[in-house]
């Protein structure tokens, strides 16, 4: 599948462009309405707003364009629009504007978690995995999660993940725990990719496996949507899950045993990228807010927009905002170009996970601290947005992982780099070196002088 040519893409940006305005924007309230109908429930669907954009954006053309140029191909073109990452950044910035931050994304079939478990599935799933669970979900038909954190150990180290699945015959029995499984609380949630320890006597980094679980296997007991800031986020959400006994067959695991840890680095990196492309669009969303309340907002006998502070904070954010941008940017065109193993992609990939979120958050916090107590409540979407800032944070990693991955990149760059070698100016020791003085050398009468003088001057 040949990459979109440009004169497409810019009608196809015309096209999203256009649907947001026509279709998104003008809806987002009634959308967070009909969210909130889900809180009184334990069954959870799509809102009905959200099935008629569906549709009108597969008509459109507008779905699945977050699946690349590559794993388009392995799908053999039956979905998405064949767009490199650094094409799909710029839509899914655009995307982002709504609020909800994943309200176009739904619409367009290119939201969390089915955008990763779709290329998951492309990437390293059997052909007979394809067509059971790939196919209805680049269709639109079903929706899928992840299971991969747990609330008892540390799970930023993947290799920590520890609920059992133990081989049985031709099964597999998965015993435990898992939490913040998004999605997992949606009826039309039918597939779950699990990850979870399958050999404990293996190296540290062939002991996970991931399984492909359907959701209707006797003994998921979904135990509780997990609140967000007190928000169950429904009807998407985030469950606490508890697996008793559950039965899959041995054909059910994906790549093979102990290969579960590689296919979550593979998988994590296109997937907290999207997220961060989104934050963009919800910056600049932060932003336009901003300069509105500036302008048109008088204290102390002038607009806020002239006040020097105020001045500086919006520059600030402009700044801050290009500057993730221009990185993300730069992100995408690597895994382009040289793939998402490739050691400058990976850094470069969790400098973005590590950096743009929390960007955001601090944009966002200026526009909330300008609108004052307008900025708290419901009034604007500025605290919706700071919120989804604040989990991506967390989400697919803490920053701090990221940070320590960066670092740990960097100092093996370093090694090669011929710049190491330069800079140290240390002058030679032993023979050559400098020479200031003895301190038994002999002094100058103009020295002792001094000293005299000083030595008079302090016994007065």
């Amino acid at each position: 599948m040949t990459p979109v040519h440009d004169d497409e893409y810019v009608s196809l940006k015309e096209n999203l462009l256009d649907f947001m305005r026509t279709h998104i924007y003008p809806n987002e309230m009634e959308f967070a309405r009909q969210n909130r109908a889900f809180h009184s429930t334990n069954q959870w669907t799509h809102p009905s707003l959200l099935v008629e954009l569906m549709k009108v954006a597969k008509k459109r053309g507008l779905w699945n364009l977050f699946l690349p140029v590559d794993s388009a191909a392995l799908v053999e073109g039956r979905a998405g629009r064949g767009l490199t990452n650094l094409q799909y950044a710029d839509l899914c910035e655009i995307m982002g504007t709504s609020v909800h931050f994943e309200f176009a994304a739904q619409a367009t079939n290119c939201t969390s978690p089915d955008t990763g478990n779709m290329e998951t599935i492309a990437r390293f799933g059997s052909a007979e995995q394809k067509e059971q669970w790939l196919k209805p979900l680049l269709a639109g038909k079903i929706r899928s999660c992840f299971a991969m954190t747990e609330p008892d150990v540390a799970s930023s180290d993947a290799t920590n993940i520890s609920i059992g699945i133990v081989r049985e015959g031709d099964e597999y029995v998965i015993n435990g725990r898992k939490w913040w499984c998004t999605g997992a609380g949606s009826l039309h949630t039918k597939i779950m990719i699990l990850m979870g320890k399958t050999n404990p006597e293996a190296s540290t980094h062939k002991q996970q496996s991931m399984l492909l679980v359907p959701m209707d296997t006797p003994g998921i007991k979904l135990i509780r949507p997990l609140q967000v800031f007190g928000d169950e986020d429904a009807p998407k959400g985030h469950m606490e899950i508890a697996f008793e006994n559950v039965r899959v067959p041995a054909s059910s695991i994906l790549l093979g045993e102990g290969r579960g840890f590689e296919i979550a680095q593979r998988r994590l990196g296109p997937g907290r990228i999207h997220h961060c492309m989104r934050a963009i669009g919800q910056a600049e969303r932060a932003l336009a807010l901003m300069c509105k309340r500036a302008e048109s907002r008088i204290a102390f006998g002038k607009p806020l927009a002239k006040i020097d502070t105020v001045l500086s904070e919006i520059a600030i954010s402009r700044a801050d905002i290009d500057g993730i941008r221009h990185l993300v940017r730069e992100a995408a065109y690597l895994m382009d170009s040289r793939g998402n193993t490739d050691p400058h992609t990976r850094k470069t990939l969790s400098l973005v996970k590590a950096l743009v979120p929390q960007t955001v958050q601090n944009v966002v916090d200026r526009a909330i601290q300008l609108h004052g107590g307008a900025g708290l409540s419901a009034d604007t979407p500025l605290a919706q947005i700071w919120t989804a800032a604040r989990l991506l944070r967390l989400a697919d990693g803490p920053d701090e992982v990221h940070w320590r991955k960066v670092g740990q990149l960097e100092l093996e760059y370093q090694r090669t780099s011929q710049l190491r070698q330069l800079g140290y100016y240390t002058p030679p020791r032993g023979e050559g070196e400098p020479l200031f003085r003895y301190t038994t050398d002999p002094i100058s009468d103009e020295a002792r002088a001094r000293l005299a003088e000083f030595d008079a001057a302090m016994s007065d």
